[in-house]
């Protein structure tokens, strides 16, 4: 279920960079240095340089981060891994984020059949 904060922010072509380090728990600094090392990362800048991130760029940051804070892979190993197979490294990480999901609702079940 989103929060009132995503149901608003659902039709936005772009995000800030604010805005998607609160979406993603992360820090701008963080999001700026992966911007430089991953190339896959590429938001939108207007003449003042901020950065307007697309819905792609966020869920490229997802998958980075889940690579290599959840993973526990190196920078290098992250982007070794995204160029050679994106495509099988996104699905990877769809199915273990819908595992998670129902594990979550499992959990939440079983704590509501103990009470």
């Amino acid at each position: 279920m989103l929060t009132p904060e995503e149901k608003n922010s659902v039709d936005k072509l772009y995000y800030t960079i604010g805005e998607v380090a609160k979406m993603l728990d992360l820090s701008t600094s963080l999001i700026r240095y992966w911007e430089k090392e991953f190339d896959i990362i590429k938001p939108k800048k207007n003449k003042k340089g901020n950065r307007h991130f697309t819905k792609d760029d966020i869920d490229n940051l997802k998958l980075i981060h889940h690579l290599v804070k959840e993973r526990g892979m190196t920078l290098k190993g992250a982007q070794q891994k995204i160029k050679e197979n994106k495509t099988g490294t996104e699905h990877n990480y769809e199915i273990i984020k819908k595992l998670q999901d129902i594990k979550d609702i499992l959990l939440a079940m079983k704590s509501e059949l103990d009470a």
